[in-house]
C-alpha cells in the first residue's frame, strides 16, 4: 500500500489530554507558521501515444456545421509538426508540465521503414518529451532496434528517458546490464515546483513477447505486479504522486488500476483509443470513453486515466490537482484533435465565405478542434525524410513476370469486368476458377508476416479490400500502397475451427444476400476450401482443409483453435466478417504492423536480388472450386 501523510494523525496515547492542550496553546501562540495549510498542486501532462512513424498530415473528413447542417468537410488532420506546435503552445500555458509519450512510435510508416526510428526520434526531439515508454513495436527489429533508437533520441539537446519496469533484457541482449544514460529505467522521478512526480513505464506483456521480435532471452513480467513493486519503492523515496504511463490499452489500464494501491494517473497507449465527450459523435467521431477516465484504485482513492488516440493526431492535454497529501482531488482535460485551416466540400468543391464561417465557429465551439500551424522547425527537419520517403515511393522493389489479376468472386457471373487490365484477366479460366491472383497474394502475404510475428496457421482477407491488378513489369512502392490504400493493421485472433468458418459463411451471405456486396468475398492464406452457393447459408462452404507447415494439406479442425492473422477493418466485424467482432479480449491481439508494409515485407523475404512475384500455385489458392447460382 502506497504511504502518504493521512488527514488525520493518530495521537500517542501516553500524552494526557491537559498537556496536548498546552502543547497546542504555545503552538497557537508562537509557531502558528507550522500550522499553516499548505496549498493544492496542480500538475498539466500533454501527451500522445502510438503515433506509428505517421509523421505526415493526412487528408481526412469531420462532419462540420456549414449553415444549419453538418456535412462532411475536408480538411487536413494530425502531421507530426503540428505535435510540436501544440506541444510548444500548451506548455506555455501553464506552470507544472510534463510531456510523455505512451510507446509505439516505430513502425506503421515508410519514415521507419526507410530510416528505423530517426526520422521519428528527430522530430520527437523537436518536443523533447520527459518521458517514453517502451512499446510493443519498439521490438519489431530486435533488442537492437530499441539500442539504436535510444541512440537517436539521446541527441544534444534532449535527452528522453526510455522507460519499462517489466522487461527483463537477456544476456544476448545489447541492453544487458547497461547503465544509464545508456539503460533502459523502470521509472523516473522528476521535479516540478519543489514537488516530486514518479513515472513508471510498462509494456504489454504477452504481445511483446508473441507478437513482435525481442530478443529470445528477454523477458516481461507482470504489468500490475511489476508496477506495485515500483510504486512501493518510489513511496519509499517520499514520492507520493505517482503517473503510470502504460502501454497495455484502455480496457486494461482501467482493470490494472483497481489492482494497484498508490497510483495516480496513467497515461495510456497500445489500443488507439480516442477518449472524449460524447459530442465528438455529432463530428462522425466515435469515443471510447470519457477524456478523462475516472476510477479509483485497490484503496477507494482516485485515478484518473487518459489515451491521445492515434497518428499524431491529437494531442492530450491532462489537468490534474492533488492536495497536499498527495492524493487526486480532481482531474479534467481535452484530447486535441490537430487540423488545419483549408476546408472544402467531400466533393473538393470550396466553401462560400458563409459556410466557411459557420465552419470556423463550429470548431472554436467544438472544445476540442483545434486548428494548428506545422512548427516551422520541425517542418524543415522533416523535410530531407521526407523528400527521401518520396523518392522511395518511385523504387522498383519487384517484377511481375505476368498478369496479377484482379477478381473479388471467382466464376463467369459475378464481378467479371472488375480488372483493369481487360478481357485478359476478366475471362481468365484460373481466375474464374479460384478468384483474384491479387487477393491472393495478399493473403499469402498476411500469412507470410503472420508467422514471423506468432505463428499464425492460416490468414483472412475480403476481396473488397484489394484495389487494383498489377500489369506485367516493374512494381513499384507506390503500387503496394495503391493495391492497399486503407488505414488497416494487423490483427491476430485465436479462433475455434468453427468460427473460422462461421465466418467465412458470415462473408459469402454478405456477397449473396440482400446487399449483394462482392467486395464481402473471402480469401485465406494457408485455408483452401469448395463453395456451392445454392446451399443454405452454413452449408455453402465445404471440405476444409489447413496448409500444414512442410506444405501439404489436413483436414481442418472445427474444435481446434487457431492463430489467425487478418486485417483490423475485418477483425472489428466489418463487410460481413460478423462472427470475428465476437473474438476479443484475450483471444484479439492488435498486432500493429501497418498492412501494406506487410505485403512490401513479403516481397522483400522472396527469394533472389531481383524479386519476381507471381500467382501462387493453384492448389494454395483459398477457392478450390467454385459453384454460382444458376
Amino acid at each position: 500500500m502506497k504511504l502518504r501523510q493521512t488527514r488525520s494523525p493518530r495521537i500517542n496515547r501516553q500524552f494526557s489530554l491537559p498537556f496536548l492542550a498546552i502543547i497546542l496553546c504555545l503552538c497557537l501562540a508562537g509557531c502558528s507558521s507550522l500550522f499553516k495549510p499548505q496549498p493544492d498542486f496542480s500538475l498539466t501532462m500533454l501527451h500522445i501515444n502510438d503515433h506509428h512513424s505517421h509523421l505526415d498530415a493526412e487528408q481526412a473528413k469531420l462532419l462540420l456545421l456549414t449553415g444549419d447542417k453538418r456535412e462532411l468537410i475536408s480538411l487536413e488532420r494530425g502531421g507530426f509538426p503540428r505535435v510540436t506546435t501544440a506541444m510548444h503552445k500548451l506548455t506555455a500555458q501553464s506552470d507544472n508540465v510534463i510531456k510523455m509519450h505512451s510507446g509505439d512510435a516505430s513502425t506503421g510508416d515508410l519514415y521507419f521503414t526507410l530510416s528505423e526510428g530517426k526520422a521519428d526520434s528527430a522530430l520527437m526531439n523537436t518536443v523533447c518529451f520527459d518521458s517514453f515508454i517502451l512499446g510493443n513495436h519498439e521490438f519489431d527489429n530486435t533488442d537492437a532496434g530499441v539500442k539504436k533508437l535510444m541512440g537517436y533520441l539521446h541527441s544534444e539537446t534532449c535527452h528522453t528517458p526510455m522507460l519499462s519496469a517489466n522487461v527483463r533484457f537477456g544476456t544476448s541482449s545489447p541492453l544487458h546490464d547497461a547503465k544509464p544514460p545508456e539503460a533502459i529505467l523502470p521509472s523516473v522521478v522528476l521535479e516540478r515546483n519543489g514537488e516530486k512526480i514518479g513515472i513508471i513505464g510498462l509494456t504489454v506483456s504477452g504481445k511483446t513477447k508473441h507478437s513482435s521480435q525481442p530478443d529470445p532471452d528477454t523477458i516481461f513480467l507482470d504489468e500490475a505486479q511489476s508496477a506495485q513493486e515500483e510504486i512501493d519503492k518510489l513511496t519509499k523515496l517520499g514520492v507520493n504522486k505517482i503517473i503510470l504511463s502504460t502501454h497495455i490499452g484502455y480496457q486494461r489500464d482501467q482493470e490494472l488500476a483497481a489492482k494497484l494501491s498508490g497510483v495516480d494517473v496513467i497515461i495510456g497507449g497500445d489500443s488507439h483509443s480516442l477518449l472524449g465527450p460524447e459530442t465528438l459523435t455529432q463530428y462522425g467521431l466515435t469515443p471510447e470513453g470519457p477524456y478523462p477516465t475516472q476510477t479509483v484504485d485497490r484503496d477507494g482513492n482516485q485515478v484518473c486515466i487518459t489515451q491521445a488516440w492515434q497518428y499524431s493526431y491529437v494531442v492530450g492535454e491532462l489537468n490534474v490537482t492533488f492536495d497536499p497529501y498527495g492524493q487526486v482531488k480532481s482531474c479534467d482535460g481535452t484530447p486535441w484533435l490537430l487540423i488545419g485551416n483549408q476546408f472544402s466540400h467531400a466533393d473538393g468543391q470550396p466553401l462560400s465565405p458563409q459556410e466557411e464561417a459557420a465552419v470556423r465557429k463550429d470548431i472554436s465551439q467544438s472544445g476540442f478542434l483545434r486548428i494548428t500551424t506545422p512548427d516551422a522547425k520541425a517542418t524543415a527537419i522533416l523535410a530531407p525524410y521526407k523528400k527521401e520517403k518520396e523518392a522511395l515511393g518511385d523504387k522498383v522493389i519487384a517484377q511481375a513476370d505476368q498478369n496479377l489479376c484482379l477478381r473479388r468472386v471467382p466464376g463467369a457471373k459475378r464481378d467479371t469486368s472488375r480488372s483493369t487490365l481487360g478481357d485478359v484477366c476478366n475471362q481468365n479460366p484460373r481466375v474464374n476458377a479460384h478468384g483474384g491472383d491479387v487477393q491472393q497474394l495478399v493473403a499469402e502475404a498476411f500469412l507470410h508476416q503472420g508467422r514471423r510475428f506468432f505463428e499464425a496457421d492460416l490468414s483472412l482477407q475480403n476481396g473488397g479490400g484489394v484495389r487494383i491488378d498489377l500489369s506485367p513489369g516493374p512494381i513499384t512502392v507506390k503500387d503496394i500502397y495503391t493495391v492497399l490504400p486503407f488505414k488497416n493493421t494487423l490483427v491476430q485472433l485465436n479462433a475455434t475451427g468453427q468460427e473460422i468458418k462461421d465466418t467465412l459463411e458470415d462473408a459469402v451471405e454478405g456477397v449473396v444476400g440482400p446487399n449483394q456486396n462482392t467486395g464481402s468475398y473471402p480469401y485465406a492464406g494457408g485455408l483452401r476450401w469448395q463453395i456451392d452457393l445454392n446451399q443454405p447459408k452454413g452449408s455453402r462452404i465445404s471440405q476444409l482443409e489447413i496448409r500444414e507447415k512442410d506444405g501439404s494439406y489436413a483436414p481442418f479442425e472445427l474444435e481446434r483453435t487457431y492463430k489467425v492473422v487478418t486485417i483490423s477493418y475485418l477483425a472489428d466485424g466489418n463487410d460481413s466478417f460478423t462472427t470475428l467482432k465476437s473474438i476479443t479480449g484475450s483471444r484479439r491481439i492488435d498486432v500493429g504492423l501497418d498492412y501494406a508494409e506487410a505485403f512490401l515485407a513479403y516481397i522483400d523475404s522472396l527469394p533472389g536480388t531481383t524479386k519476381v512475384i507471381a500467382p501462387l500455385k493453384e492448389a494454395q489458392y483459398s477457392t478450390q472450386n467454385f459453384i454460382d447460382t444458376p
